[in-house]
């Protein structure tokens, strides 16, 4: 009997207090495909407190349209400015609770993973980001997105994808000799 293909959704964003990107991706068995991407844009509001209530709005709409089974977003890293990692942290605490309120698992990564997972490189710049998803998805030049902030939230769903299929070992094993010792079984004696 053949298996039905499983479905996924992945929303993916990258939190921003002026510009937030997003992407969205769909999977079915182990194929990842461009659902949509974009950019909520909060530079006409002044009020950060009223940036704060677009994102929750804007992250609810996305989710009400797209009907994402998980959300990845990226981990704010830590820069010189106190101020600016405290807006990035609030913007993106509006994100995940928008993601709570309809009970969608959240998984959180560190830029340096999301671009080592693209790329290869955890220095990676945005343009080599942009440049591999668009290779991998296969999108073309005309649907590249003005911001990149977009393909950075695509590539957080990217991520997460990558990261899906790699499942985590539930025992640490400091060498070879430690681990014949835990899996006995796993060992052939010739």
């Amino acid at each position: 009997m053949i298996q039905p293909v499983k479905e996924k959704i992945i929303l993916g964003i990258d939190p921003g207090t002026t510009i937030m990107g997003y992407g969205v991706l769909k999977i079915t068995g182990t194929k990842p495909e461009l659902i949509a991407m974009g950019v909520i844009d909060l530079r006409k509001y002044k009020d950060h407190y009223l940036k704060l209530g677009k994102i929750f709005e804007r992250v609810i709409g996305i989710i009400e349209s797209y009907l994402p089974d998980e959300v990845a977003i990226e981990a704010p890293f830590f820069g010189k400015n106190v101020q600016s990692m405290l807006k990035l942290g609030r913007a993106q605490g509006v994100a995940m609770a928008a993601a709570l309120s309809r009970d969608i698992p959240i998984t959180e990564y560190a830029p340096l993973k999301i671009k080592m997972a693209i790329t290869g490189k955890g220095q990676a710049s945005k343009e080599q980001v942009a440049d591999m998803l668009q290779r991998m998805l296969h999108i073309s030049k005309e649907d590249m997105p003005t911001f990149m902030d977009a393909t950075d939230g695509l590539a957080a769903a990217y991520c997460h994808y990558l990261q899906m299929g790699r499942p985590t070992l539930e025992k640490g094993y400091s060498g070879w000799k430690d681990f014949i010792s835990k899996n006995p079984d796993k060992v052939k004696k010739v």
